[in-house]
């Protein structure tokens, strides 16, 4: 028997996509959401003494994908401690720790979280600089950009600045400029289903379609913004194809130099997670050959994405 709170187009879009697993991948809502955190390698590595303790206290257990990443029970309230107001950890869904962790990015290169707010991959993405570099984190909304400066500044980050501009405004400032750009989408949020009953009320049959037009407008600017070489990571947490393998197959046809290094789906009803969709690809073309219809340029450098 499906959840009632799901929308009936968004059952009849699974069952289609899904076929024989859609029963399994629905009765995944009737489960309780996970719920996971990060520790923070710039303040404590995961071996060091003090998570040995909070492993203890909080009853936490390893995420497959991410090193730093640990799923904890709903009543351990990590988000109550001391430790947490100090930026030891960052509370964040674990299916959401994957596109960060396989974007790798390397310390001293320059990377863009160009949808950042709240601040989980901006803060993962930082760690993994181990404070050389730069990272640009931004968000287009001046309210949620202060949330994503305000968890920066928790975090002890320093190699950071937060910016509240539109992607085009932004791809105008930093021309061929970044060595790594993630896109965490803004989407239809059917993976937020479990998690925010308000999503599943929100979300109606023309969502994917709509969101997937915004992902298209948004991935012109982020194209533009990339260094010769460099890796474009793609994320959201929605299930239709619309949004995720459709939208990586536009990009691919309409930037003919990019190549798709890999692709995945986290499922909830296979994996401990809401659900997730990340893809990678890296432009590659000599500087000053063009992309597209003239948009962007790039060139071809060897892959250390992880996959």
């Amino acid at each position: 028997m499906e959840p009632l709170s799901l929308p009936i187009e968004f059952i009849t879009r699974i069952r289609e996509q899904l076929g024989p697993e859609a029963e399994a991948f629905l009765a995944s809502y009737a489960e309780a959401r996970t719920q996971g955190l990060r520790c923070n390698p710039l303040k404590a590595a995961p071996d060091d003494a003090v998570w040995k303790n909070l492993r203890q206290l909080f009853q936490l257990e390893a995420v497959p994908w991410c090193p730093t990443g640990f799923y904890y029970p709903e009543e351990a309230r990590p988000g109550r401690h001391p430790y947490h107001a100090a930026g030891l950890y960052y509370i964040q869904e674990p299916s959401a720790m994957a596109s960060a962790e396989q974007l790798a990015p390397e310390p001293g290169e320059t990377v863009l979280d160009l949808a950042g707010a709240p601040g989980g991959k901006s803060t993962q993405i930082a760690g993994m600089l181990q404070g050389r570099g730069l990272l640009v984190a931004n968000e287009i909304h001046p309210g949620r950009a202060r949330i994503l400066s305000e968890n920066i500044e928790r975090m002890g980050i320093s190699n950071a600045i937060v910016t509240s501009m539109t992607p085009d405004s932004l791809a105008v400032r930093f021309p061929f400029f970044f060595d790594r750009i993630m896109l965490d989408a803004p989407c239809s949020g059917e993976g937020m289903f479990r998690k925010d009953p308000d999503a599943a009320e929100e979300w109606n049959a023309g969502s994917p379609a709509f969101c997937a037009a915004r992902q298209k407008d948004i991935l012109k600017d982020a194209v533009k913004m990339l260094k010769p070489g460099g890796i474009l990571g793609y994320s959201t947490c929605t299930f239709n194809r619309e949004e995720n393998e459709e939208v990586i197959q536009w990009l691919l046809a309409e930037y003919p130099l990019f190549r798709l290094l890999a692709s995945e789906r986290i499922w909830p009803h296979k994996e401990r997670g809401e659900g997730h969709f990340v893809a990678f690809l890296q432009l590659g073309a000599k500087p000053d050959e063009t992309i597209g219809a003239g948009e962007a340029r790039g060139g071809l450098a060897k892959n250390r994405a992880k996959g």
